[in-house]
């Protein structure tokens, strides 16, 4: 099922985020007062999938579709402190910010997500709430093991889907970023492999050399690596 074009390290991988499951349920709680819409893709889902965001299009909580165009809060978001919390950890653009729930006995069917990934320069990154034992995410045919606080990227462009077999709802803050240094050098750390990203998907040269002035002004040690990465795939 793996699809030859992607580098078997570039699928999925935690991210080195660890956050309270505590204080998450505790926002939670509050959105939860809300009345969820459910997922506009009926096609792709049995069962109960609903979502309430947290940055949108429109500014509105129940405007839950991801699709080009400027974000802003929503006013939820200002009622949920430990949230804003989590999203201030990400140096990067932020557009779509929602809670998907999938309930018990639901079914996320194998489906794609188009140009969802970091070769795109999009990434979609899933913080985990909710979750158990008997919630089976998988992605290219690999269930992830997924742990609540805990904060993951996939390669959503792969064939993906979700199972509930629990008794409560799996719930995720699901977060669509926009790809900048940062974010390279946050997924070089977690073992993202840029040299094998270069050969299959290679960068224009003017914005690799945009990613370089970039990450050269930070002068660190993971900066400079990812640099020679960078370089490793443009000569490879």
């Amino acid at each position: 099922m793996t699809d030859l074009t992607v580098h078997p390290d570039n699928r999925f991988f935690r991210l080195p985020f660890l956050f309270d499951p505590v204080r998450l349920a505790d926002d939670l709680l509050v959105c939860q007062q809300l009345d969820w819409p459910s997922h506009f893709n009926r096609a792709d889902f049995s069962g109960r999938w609903t979502s309430i965001a947290l940055r949108s299009a429109s500014g509105s909580e129940i405007d839950i579709r991801a699709h080009p165009g400027e974000y802003a809060d929503t006013p939820l978001l200002a009622k949920c402190p430990y949230f804003q919390t989590v999203l201030s950890q990400f140096q990067c653009q932020q557009e779509s910010v929602r809670l998907l729930a999938l309930a018990p006995g639901s079914v996320i069917h194998e489906h794609r997500d188009g140009n969802t990934s970091y070769e795109h320069g999009f990434f979609r990154l899933h913080v985990l709430i909710q979750t158990g034992s008997e919630v089976a995410f998988r992605v290219d045919g690999q269930a992830l093991p997924m742990a609540e606080g805990e904060c993951w990227y996939a390669n959503f462009d792969l064939l993906h889907s979700v199972r509930n077999d629990g008794l409560t709802n799996r719930v995720h803050l699901v977060l669509d970023c926009r790809r900048n240094a940062w974010s390279d050098a946050l997924f070089l750390k977690a073992g993202y492999d840029f040299a094998a990203e270069q050969r299959v998907h290679p960068h224009s040269l003017e914005l690799t050399r945009q990613i370089m002035a970039e990450l050269a002004r930070h002068n660190t040690d993971t900066a400079r690596r990812l640099m020679d990465k960078l370089s490793a795939g443009q000569t490879e």
